[in-house]
């Protein structure tokens, strides 16, 4: 092979693994990590189970040319994977404590289900394929892997989700076994919602709303990020998963699963509006992101002084890291300009 044509797969490969990596990052060490350190140790199973399942997701929806509502559906069969079949705390009545301070109903724990929804579909799936994209451009759209890779990753998607029931599942809530009716259900959902996101949804021509007139200032922009994702997550877990809820026995149980639904719901069509408009940039992109992150890292501080010191320095890595970004998509902008310009 000639290094004309191995630097393209070179390409490939890179946005492969740094996705791998991003995922496991976004989706874990920004968070639960701040509160359970110990949680670092679990680095090789965690990229395994994030990293291999969300390559297979991004490679499954670009082979198709599905869109980002697929990858919402993707994401939904991802948790209920990770959540349902892995970790079996969808069901489980002692894991985590999530039976005591949420709604609990049908052998389900709700409240959590609905917080892993929120939190697996942005920050495992959809950003770090964002921030992936934007790092490697020129892959953008095209298939990190072939097909034989595929299968390989998927293998290891497969094998982390039963490293999820054997490490994790097993020391947390020993003994237990999702009821068969429930591990039925996960799997029909699962497959469900797969062929709809690669079968179904890529026909379609699906419209969101209209374009925002105008797009705040990237600023505007990260603060409502930070400040939503921050409302969302205080609504349905315990600050710093510590054991009981901020609202206690003060409201009904399942009135913060409404208001955070349609908290969650409401930013996203606003954001969907946001990136159609005409002035919606890198910029933007970037403050979003990093909105979304800082506030999800944040909700986790109030567990300890040693938590909130450890958020304090992952927040602060997150900016430098995605001030670097946004430097280098500048870069990348102005070069782009400069070459336009001489043509």
């Amino acid at each position: 092979m000639s290094d004309h044509s191995a630097r393209p797969h070179r390409g490939r490969l890179r946005a492969a693994w740094t996705l791998v990596l991003l995922t496991t990052l976004c989706a874990e060490l920004t968070f639960t990590a701040v509160a359970v350190p110990v949680t670092w140790l679990l680095l090789p199973l965690l990229m395994v189970m994030y990293g291999a399942g969300v390559l297979v997701i991004r490679e499954a929806a670009v082979r198709v040319d599905a869109k980002w509502p697929s990858l919402v559906l993707l994401g939904l069969a991802y948790q209920l994977a990770e959540d349902g079949l892995g970790l079996q705390a969808l069901t489980s009545p002692d894991m985590y404590g999530s039976a005591d301070w949420g709604w609990r109903a049908l052998g389900v724990n709700w409240t959590y289900w609905e917080s892993q929804i929120g939190v697996h579909v942005v920050f495992s799936v959809l950003i770090p394929i964002m921030l992936t994209g934007l790092l490697f451009p020129a892959q953008r759209g095209r298939p990190y892997l072939r097909t034989p890779g595929l299968v390989g990753v998927g293998v290891l998607a497969v094998l982390g989700v039963f490293g999820l029931r054997v490490v994790i599942s097993a020391t947390e809530d020993p003994g237990y076994r999702t009821p068969w009716g429930w591990t039925v259900t996960f799997l029909l959902g699962i497959a469900a919602l797969v062929f709809v996101a690669l079968r179904v949804l890529p026909r379609r021509d699906l419209r969101g709303p209209a374009p925002a007139v105008s797009v705040p200032k990237p600023a505007v922009v990260g603060v409502a990020a930070g400040m939503s994702t921050f409302a969302f997550l205080i609504l349905l877990l315990p600050p710093g998963l510590r054991p009981n809820s901020v609202f206690g026995d003060r409201v009904p149980l399942t009135m913060p699963l409404i208001v955070a639904a349609v908290l969650a719901l409401a930013f996203a069509w606003t954001v969907l509006g946001w990136r159609a408009a005409q002035d919606w940039d890198n910029r933007h992109r970037v403050l979003l992101v990093g909105g979304i992150l800082v506030g999800h890292t944040a909700f986790m501080m109030p567990a300890s002084v040693t938590t909130a010191l450890i958020g304090a320095a992952t927040i602060a890595l997150e900016v430098v890291a995605l001030v670097l970004l946004a430097r280098r998509l500048e870069r990348r902008a102005r070069d782009e300009r400069s070459i336009l310009g001489e043509a």
